[in-house]
């Protein structure tokens, strides 16, 4: 019975595969944007306040965490904040009030422009530009469009 139901069942197959066309070609063209934003951001430090006791280490200290804040602002420019707030009121009188803020995301292609001390604090200066950005992306995500299809 099933060796049956296959014998039927096969030639049908075979006939419906058949009217399925593959018969074309595809050109594709890749959409570069018009205008590519360059972003700034600004990262700072304290370098008395780093736990370390050398000053040399305390630099090296601020140095990274100014670099780590100006990255922090620039992924806060490219994905915005998460915000999230609460108040409590008792008597018609607010008790508590507290708001707590975060960014998450992954920040490609930003470049130092500038690393230096500007009095009690260390100073990092980033720059995103999305043309090396986009370029970046490219490379493992291409954007395309249809361009023209050819039937055969």
């Amino acid at each position: 019975m099933r060796t049956m139901r296959w014998l039927v069942t096969l030639p049908l197959l075979v006939m419906l595969s058949a009217c399925v066309s593959h018969d074309r070609y595809v050109q594709w063209q890749t959409e570069t944007p018009e205008s590519f934003p360059t972003l700034k951001a600004v990262g700072y430090a304290p370098l008395e306040s780093q736990p370390a006791k050398q000053q040399s280490q305390k630099v090296l200290m601020a140095m990274q965490a100014s670099k780590i804040a100006a990255y922090r602002e620039l992924a806060e420019q490219v994905y915005g904040q998460q915000l999230t707030a609460s108040s409590q009121v008792r008597d018609w009188l607010l008790s508590d009030d507290s708001i707590q803020a975060s960014v998450s995301g992954v920040i490609r292609g930003a470049r130092v422009v500038k690393s230096y001390p500007a009095g009690d604090h260390y100073v990092t200066e980033l720059e995103l530009d999305f043309a090396q950005v986009w370029a970046l992306y490219q490379q493992q995500n291409p954007t395309q469009r249809v361009k023209q299809v050819m039937y055969f």
